[in-house]
């Protein structure tokens, strides 16, 4: 009988110095996570995401971007400042922009202001309304990224949904598109990300290293990137002054170009192009820009870009319609404009 009650005892001492959870152990349902709490996105999208917005933005029609862009846009964008609000997102969503909201992705709608363009880059910078802190984004280093890195791309729906992509770096190289427009350095991202107008690519650790700008090619798409770097250049001067100071203004002919056989084919004018009023017509083919030779629209870039501001160029075409080898000169020299008092 002794013995019983102390083996009763020794159960009862062993009971008390046990841990609360060695009595009742956890069963297999209770070491599940609910799904619906975990994220099926990879990390590096799951660190940028509250940060990414969805950008509406109204224009003008008398504006002269109204007539190619449209009154009424929609883009992505991403915050990089949360004290200050301010975001980052592709020059041509806030062209010219009169009204712009932004969607956070908690849900609420906030008015946001023009900061600054860099119509250069192709990146435009707008500053939410009211009081921070708001969730935001590092800026990550793109000097080093190269081919085969992986990334994500993120943006937002027209219908304010996340559009996530894992994705990788295809190439880096130059690009020059048809609005006298060229980077020297960008990136070719895949797969293609359908929101692509302003959406962020970040690298694996979650940091944006560029701003999503177009979508390339016949399908299978792939996106092009403007790479950070190109924003952090001028980043303090666009902040300050809503425009890039430091560096001259490029002239501008309000041309679309396609590179052709021996020269540049003008495919289309913007509604103010001052070649137009100089006479040059859709399909002429521009094979000497002030007496250089152009065989191709990088070529026709950094010529026309090399001369100086407020003069005169002189630009010698195969006229629409006749053979190549009939060189013509335009009606008149045409007037350098820069992008800024065009678009201002």
């Amino acid at each position: 009988m002794a013995r019983a009650s102390i083996r009763w005892a020794a159960l009862a001492l062993l009971s008390l110095s046990l841990p609360a959870a060695s009595v009742a152990a956890p069963r297999d349902a209770d070491r599940r996570l609910d799904p619906r709490q975990v994220s099926p996105l990879p990390s590096q999208i799951r660190r940028v995401e509250p940060a990414v917005v969805g950008i509406r933005v109204e224009v003008p029609r008398e504006r002269p971007s109204a007539a190619t862009l449209g009154v009424e846009r929609w883009g992505s964008g991403v915050i990089f400042d949360a004290d200050h609000g301010y975001l980052l997102t592709v020059s041509y969503v806030l062209l010219d922009a009169a009204r712009i909201e932004v969607s956070l992705r908690e849900g609420r709608k906030v008015p946001a202001r023009l900061v600054g363009l860099d119509l250069e880059v192709g990146v435009g910078v707008a500053r939410l309304e009211g009081r921070g802190p708001w969730p935001a984004a590092a800026l990550g280093d793109s000097t080093a990224v190269a081919v085969g890195e992986t990334t994500g791309t993120v943006g937002v729906s027209e219908g304010g949904d996340l559009v996530a992509t894992p994705s990788r770096i295809q190439a880096v190289r130059p690009f020059a598109a048809a609005w006298e427009y060229m980077l020297d350095r960008a990136f070719i991202v895949t797969p293609y990300n359908a929101a692509f107008g302003g959406a962020a690519l970040v690298n694996a650790s979650g940091s944006v290293i560029g701003v999503t700008s177009l979508r390339l090619g016949e399908a299978p798409h792939v996106n092009l990137a403007i790479p950070i770097e190109k924003f952090l250049a001028g980043k303090d001067e666009l902040l300050a002054q809503g425009r890039v100071m430091s560096r001259a203004p490029r002239p501008w002919l309000g041309l679309y170009t396609e590179s052709g056989d021996g020269g540049v084919v003008v495919a289309g004018m913007s509604p103010l192009s001052p070649a137009r009023a100089a006479g040059l017509r859709a399909g002429d083919v521009i094979v000497e820009l002030n007496g250089r030779q152009v065989a191709s629209r990088e070529d026709f870039y950094r010529e026309l870009w090399r001369s100086p501001m407020e003069q005169d160029v002189r630009v010698t075409v195969a006229p629409a319609g006749r053979d190549g080898s009939h060189h013509g000169t335009a009606d008149g020299p045409l007037p350098f404009l820069s992008h800024l008092r065009q678009v201002g």
